[in-house]
């Protein structure tokens, strides 16, 4: 099955390239979020395509969430899909953007798949079975997959949002700077964060503001299967999914 997810996490990159190369509308969500037709595009493929992969997994999207809490508390088990990661990224034409899919059992994410289409690459990963890159994803005969080492030393590194940076998450990272001494910085957007945890490129990923389920949950089994944590920042819990309210807690991602 993880092939042929990566294959519709592709399909819809490429769905929301065309759109990126094109002139395009801009709408505005009730939430005053952006929205553009690469969102309602990429959804709509994603849709498509995992309910012929798997038609008795239901799904939840962030193009299409009404779902009610009575219907979804009795899911065994569900898609998670944002299908536009980083709508502000996308318009500011940075290429920080990403199609994020994910496999929820219970309440936890068991698969991801980050895929970022400017760059052709690609993070996943299959519960117990490592986290893994691929550059030129695209591109079957080029496909080389590498396993994500998080070995790192030295000065370190803190990623942030590049849209968005709460007063809240301020003060921890001033509070970790006094504790851990000088620290560099790097800014990206949507769930590319979560990658560099996961790759070893940066330590701390503290989000001390309002995110939804489909932000995290692929980002969360990835940086998980790569020997790091997405914890709540009160609790010390990992992020559970399938809530009554889908927005979630505080929350810090690191390498342990």
């Amino acid at each position: 099955m993880l092939n042929d997810v990566i294959e519709i996490a592709i399909g819809a990159g490429k769905k929301v390239l065309e759109v990126y190369e094109a002139p395009y509308t801009i709408h505005e969500k009730a939430d005053k979020s952006p929205l553009t037709i690469a969102d309602q595009l990429s959804h709509e493929h994603i849709k498509t395509e995992l309910s012929k992969l798997s038609p008795g997994i239901p799904l939840l999207s962030e193009e299409g969430a009404s779902i009610p809490y009575n219907e979804r508390k009795n899911w065994s088990s569900f898609w998670l899909v944002d299908p536009l990661d980083g709508t502000k990224e996308f318009i500011n034409k940075n290429g920080e953007f990403t199609v994020n899919i994910a496999l929820i059992q219970g309440n936890r994410p068991v698969l991801g798949i980050v895929y970022a289409p400017v760059t052709d690459t690609l993070y996943f990963a299959d519960k117990n079975k490592g986290a893994y890159k691929v550059m030129a994803a695209s591109s079957l005969e080029k496909r080389k997959q590498v396993k994500i080492n998080t070995a790192s030393s030295g000065v370190k590194r803190i990623v942030i949002s590049r849209s968005h940076l709460s007063e809240a998450t301020q003060e921890y990272i001033d509070d970790l700077q006094r504790r851990e001494g000088k620290l560099e910085f790097t800014s990206i957007g949507s769930s590319l964060k979560f990658c560099l945890i996961a790759d070893g490129s940066a330590h701390y990923y503290p989000r001390l503001a309002p995110t939804m389920e489909w932000d995290t949950a692929a980002g969360q089994v990835i940086v998980e299967e790569a020997n790091g944590q997405v914890i709540e920042y009160e609790t010390g819990n990992p992020l559970v999914y399938n809530k009554k309210d889908l927005t979630n807690p505080s929350f810090l991602c690191s390498i342990k």
